[in-house]
């Protein structure tokens, strides 16, 4: 009998339970939408109580779907969106509301540390860049905004440190997670006071819980958790993994080959390295989940999230027809974008309905527009001006690399094969998929199946779990059109940058 394993994500939108044989096999799943609360613009957050009960629903639903014993799940671990903040109050219940990854309130806090040096000064050890929607900017903005809530803080979480605790009663800091968040120095991969001083943050030091690693056992599903989720009480939860890294372990990026690009609601493009680079080239150098690699990262709220947007808001028409035929509305999307060669429109979109790359306050917008022009034509632009975003990012990680082999794609886009090739031919790369729909619970259940000792470490892990299925070459026609097409959306991106400010 195979032993099972369950991965639990949060992301941007969804809430998933998926559980997985040893061999990588998902043998079921369940998911629910997870409501945003938007009081202003630029706020994106979750009811915390809400956000648990939500989880509770999906791992019931899960287990029953599996038709097992919850006995014969042999190990537990969460991912979900990194960044953003939820915080766990000393009275024994959420402080606030958490705040997702999009949220763009603290965009001014960035700014003013690179204009005072403090950014240049933390860098020595965080390496990365700062967020307007890393914790460190969201607790300054709760500390000038609502200065009430700050005493009463007794942990700070990430979105899968926080569904961990609801499920074990333990509060550990997952260092995947928490070395992306500008509240911990990685060059010495630890916690530290003096940093936190940095950012006027030094009274919340004892509110860090303790580090742990992605495959660390931390804690077991308490009695009460067993109650609410149908999980036995006793069942070991791992540490898990911030969700870019729980995607590129599922992509088996467990060596320098290859690049991972996942196309969600956040554009995550990244590689492993055993060096982080210290050029200030890039813009976050974080722990990966398998120790003695740094992960490279470039990543912007400019992906597929846009394409769902677009999709919400302009194809209410579409979304008929393609019910009428039976059909899932991307599906159709994507033939229609088919119909439109690379050549035949100059349309520029840009992805920014959460903000730009580099700018929050970035807006979303279609560009070079006319009567001759489709829907048809608007869908493929729309395609293209995401895998042009991605560009932006490659560009600078490609610059610190000597040699790629290939692209691994996940997310949205790997599930369209229309898109997929638009990103082999932008990218000048192949780009390989994975034969699982899941792959950030894939990720989870791996580190599980380690912690329960099924595997000796992740990589042995990714030989038995992983499989890709398929692959595609770039076009080199194609190519070369795009190259054309990419300097002129680098052209409009650049010069609409000095206005997005008149426009809040």
């Amino acid at each position: 009998m195979p032993n099972y394993y369950m991965g639990i994500d949060n992301g941007g939108t969804l809430c998933k339970a998926v559980i997985f044989s040893s061999d990588g096999r998902e043998v079921a799943s369940a998911s629910s939408g997870l409501n945003m609360i938007t009081p202003q613009a630029g706020f994106t957050e979750r009811d915390m109580d809400e956000l648990w009960s939500t989880n509770c629903k999906v791992i019931r639903e899960a287990i029953a779907k599996a038709g097992i014993k919850p006995e014969e799940i042999k190990g537990v671990a969460c991912t979900g969106h990194g960044k953003g903040l939820y915080l766990w109050g000393k009275d024994g219940k959420p402080c606030y509301n958490g705040i997702v990854s999009t949220d763009s309130r603290a965009w001014a806090y960035p700014e003013k540390w690179n204009k005072d040096g403090t950014a240049d000064r933390v860098f020595e050890k965080t390496f990365q860049k700062i967020l307007a929607c890393q914790p460190v900017s969201l607790l300054c903005w709760l500390k000038d905004n609502k200065p009430e809530i700050i005493p009463n803080i007794q942990w700070i979480f990430e979105v899968k440190d926080y569904i961990r605790f609801r499920l074990t009663g333990d509060a550990y800091a997952e260092i995947t997670d928490y070395s992306g968040s500008n509240l911990m120095n990685i060059r010495d991969v630890c916690f530290d006071r003096e940093l936190l001083d940095e950012f006027g943050l030094g009274e919340l030091y004892d509110a860090l819980p303790p580090l742990k690693r992605s495959t660390d056992p931390c804690g077991t599903v308490s009695k009460s958790a067993s109650e609410e989720t149908g999980l036995a009480e006793g069942t070991m939860v791992a540490g898990g993994m911030f969700d870019i890294d729980a995607c590129a372990v599922a992509m088996d990026i467990t060596n320098e080959d290859n690049i991972a690009v996942i196309a969600g609601t956040w554009s995550i493009n990244e590689y492993i390295s055993r060096k982080p680079v210290l050029n200030k080239s890039i813009m976050m150098n974080s722990l990966y989940c398998i120790s003695g690699y740094y992960l490279i990262e470039e990543c912007s709220p400019t992906s597929a999230g846009n394409h769902s947007w677009f999709v919400d808001m302009f194809m209410g028409e579409e979304k008929c027809k393609a019910k009428e035929l039976g059909m899932n509305v991307y599906k159709y999307y994507d033939e229609l974008a088919a119909k439109v060669a690379p050549d035949e429109q100059n349309i520029i979109f840009l992805p920014y309905i959460f903000g730009s790359n580099y700018n929050p306050q970035a807006k979303a917008t279609l560009i070079g527009l006319d009567s001759h022009h489709t829907k048809e034509h608007v869908a493929r632009a729309v395609l293209e001006g995401i895998v042009f975003c991605h560009m932006v990012h490659m560009e600078k990680l490609l610059a610190n690399r000597q040699s790629t082999r290939a692209v691994r794609l996940a997310g949205g886009a790997a599930n369209s094969m229309v898109w997929a090739q638009i990103f082999a031919d932008v990218f000048k790369l192949p780009v390989e998929i994975i034969d699982t729909k899941e792959l950030g619970t894939l990720g989870c259940a791996m580190a599980a199946a380690v912690a329960a000792g099924e595997y000796k470490d992740l990589k042995e892990a990714a030989q038995k779990m992983v499989k890709i299925k398929c692959r595609l070459e770039p076009n080199l026609e194609n190519a070369s059109i795009y190259e054309k097409k990419y300097q002129l959306y680098k052209k409009v991106s650049e010069s609409l940058e000095g206005v997005w400010k008149d426009f809040n």
